[in-house]
């Protein structure tokens, strides 16, 4: 059993899309006396990922890719929720680098396939499963990871996989890899946090 934290856990989720795996994760923790998710943060404006956070009473902050270099700025925001944990679900800028060093191993991310395969700047999204699908890969999936200074190259945490048919489309592969998202990031990151790492 896992070693379970005095005081609840408070994650912030960044999110640059619609939110889908920002919403999932929001339910998974939602009665938990150990994780709270306190914040979502958003660097577009326009994203479906807001009018998820207001639906879910859930804190959010806009802060626009110009803003996100301003550490002062940034850190005011995380403090001010008493973040311990960053949560990446579909973040697609990369993060700087005071936040990985004053979030040292307590950022993490999901890529939608099995890194080292497609991974990296640009690779992101749709973009991933054409790509798998170009290769002819007979498998694809989620790669749950840690993130340090450069694209999808942090440390892998867990990785769950499901299988390509030579006549999938694209659409079926995006299909089969959300369910896996939605399936398995919200109890990865759920175990990771409760564990003695997680912790504090």
């Amino acid at each position: 059993m896992s070693k379970k934290a005095s005081s609840p856990i408070n994650i912030a989720i960044f999110a640059s899309g619609s939110g889908s795996n920002a919403e999932a994760i929001v339910h998974h923790f939602e009665l938990s006396a150990d994780v709270r998710v306190e914040l979502i943060v958003t660097n577009r404006s326009g994203a479906g990922v807001i009018e998820r956070a207001e639906r879910l009473n859930i804190d959010w902050a806009y802060v626009p890719k110009s803003d996100f270099e301003d550490e002062e700025l940034v850190l005011a925001i995380l403090e001010e929720h008493k973040i311990d944990w960053i949560i990446l679900a579909g973040w697609l800028l990369l993060v700087p680098a005071f936040l990985i060093k004053g979030f040292n191993n307590r950022i993490v991310n999901i890529h939608p396939a099995l890194l080292p395969k497609h991974g990296g700047k640009g690779m992101y999204g749709r973009k991933v499963h054409e790509a798998v699908k170009a290769a002819g890969d007979v498998a694809s999936g989620i790669t749950i990871h840690f993130v340090n200074e450069r694209f999808d190259e942090g440390k892998v945490i867990a990785q769950f996989s499901a299988s390509i048919n030579h006549d999938d489309t694209i659409d079926d592969i995006e299909q089969k890899v959300r369910q896996l998202e939605l399936d398995h990031y919200p109890p990865t990151i759920e175990k990771l946090l409760l564990s003695p790492q997680g912790s504090r």
